[in-house]
């Protein structure tokens, strides 16, 4: 299990993090979401060990990982954009993993020739997406009980990322593995991951199941007899208002049949639900934020 208690973090007398907590399970792909500048990245160096916290306490089963080469021995961070040098071939690294990781070179093998890679030469002539698909290869081939993956889906084509996305499923239930993933890509990521956090100001705004969230969010449609003017529906706390003429939209979170008792008092000519998208539930929940 991983275990995030009160993290902070900070840059000079910005603050990054802000006494951020989490709690993963063994067999979870987790999804971190965020605008630019949120913290995504942050967060995974400081679970890799790359960053000190200011304060706070990162553990896996109970164990610190800094300064714990055991725990660090079954953790992979990929970043957005990992480090090489002009000789850097795919085998070169190879080479290194088996230093530090239980590596499974047929499963090496099987990826990069499904990813179609020349494994003997420099890495500095491949395209981002080519680099990408390599170190995803050394990240499933390390067989890692956690996998930080930061920008996963960036550069990869349609056909990687089904592959991509495959081969985390497989290690989740061949390794019990946990999965953290930062992307931009949120259909992507409603696609794989089981749960979520939606980091804003330094913390998580909302987190939980991702079916089970966008379960309690829907959208409502209406229409009426004459214009509505927004402020008599700001009683119901939505996250979202779209008034065009007498045709109105909110966002709601709660229980459907709940919401649809409270907009009856409004007398609409009719209601309308209609579900919402990950990605809509971000754009929903940055939104509301940023009008508070």
């Amino acid at each position: 299990m991983l275990k995030i208690i009160k993290l902070n973090k900070s840059y000079g007398d910005k603050p990054v993090i802000k006494n951020l907590n989490l709690e993963l399970k063994e067999k979870t792909i987790f999804g971190l979401v965020g605008i630019n500048g949120a913290g995504k990245s942050t967060i995974l160096r400081l679970i890799a060990g790359v960053l000190i916290p200011d304060n706070g306490e990162i553990t896996i089963n109970d164990q610190q990982i800094l300064d714990n080469p055991i725990i660090k021995r079954n953790l992979f961070f990929l970043p957005d954009d990992p480090y090489y040098t002009n000789q850097t071939t795919g085998d070169s690294l190879v080479s290194l993993y088996k230093v530090f990781y239980e590596f499974d070179q047929e499963k090496f093998n099987y990826f990069t020739q499904l990813f179609n890679l020349d494994t003997k030469t420099s890495i500095h002539n491949f395209s981002k997406g080519m680099r990408r698909q390599l170190y995803i290869a050394l990240a499933i081939a390390s067989k890692p009980k956690i996998l930080l993956l930061d920008e996963a889906f960036d550069g990869l084509d349609p056909k990687a990322r089904l592959i991509f996305k495959r081969a985390l499923i497989e290690l989740v239930e061949e390794q019990n593995t946990i999965v953290i993933i930062s992307s931009h890509s949120l259909r992507e990521l409603e696609d794989i991951c089981d749960s979520f956090g939606l980091l804003d100001g330094g913390y998580f705004k909302t987190s939980g199941i991702i079916s089970e969230t966008l379960d309690s969010v829907h959208k409502y449609q209406m229409a009426f007899k004459e214009e509505m003017d927004e402020k008599i529906f700001e009683a119901l706390s939505p996250l979202n208002i779209d008034i065009l003429g007498r045709v109105v939209k909110l966002i709601l979170k709660g229980k459907i049949e709940e919401n649809k008792e409270r907009l009856k008092q409004y007398d609409p000519l009719f209601i309308e639900i209609v579900p919402i998208d990950f990605e809509e539930l971000f754009i929903y929940e940055i939104e509301s934020g940023d009008q508070k």
